[in-house]
């Protein structure tokens, strides 16, 4: 190691935002966290929402303008459209059917009489 260019590496403390301390060694002599051991939800087996921006906030206001609005997205559009068609082809040729039955109906009258 070159002497004179590397910082001083000192003892720290290191600070929670749950109120724990404790002693390490870094280059600064006070460090701040969010989380340590006694309160990190892998080690309670809690589970808890950490959130220090407000971004939890700010995610269920969207979710609640999003949920308020209710406008099916472009995929639910194309299904229900697709469906929409789907069942007018199958009643479609019901239609036809009845149609079909209709007019073939005089004609096997016609030959049902012309036999008899």
């Amino acid at each position: 190691m070159k002497p004179g260019i590397h910082p001083k590496y000192i003892e720290s403390t290191v600070t929670c935002a749950c109120g724990n301390t404790f002693t390490t060694r870094s280059t600064k002599p006070q460090l701040r966290t969010d989380l340590c051991n006694v309160c990190h939800p892998f080690y309670t087996g809690e589970q808890r929402i950490v959130d220090t921006a407000g971004q939890v906030e700010r995610f269920m206001k969207r979710m609640e303008m999003a949920a308020a609005t209710a406008r099916p997205t472009k995929r639910q559009s194309r299904l229900a459209a697709r469906a929409e068609r789907e069942a007018e082809m199958r009643r479609r040729p019901a239609e036809d059917d009845e149609v079909e039955a209709g007019a073939a109906a005089p004609a096997d009258a016609a030959a049902v009489s012309a036999t008899a």
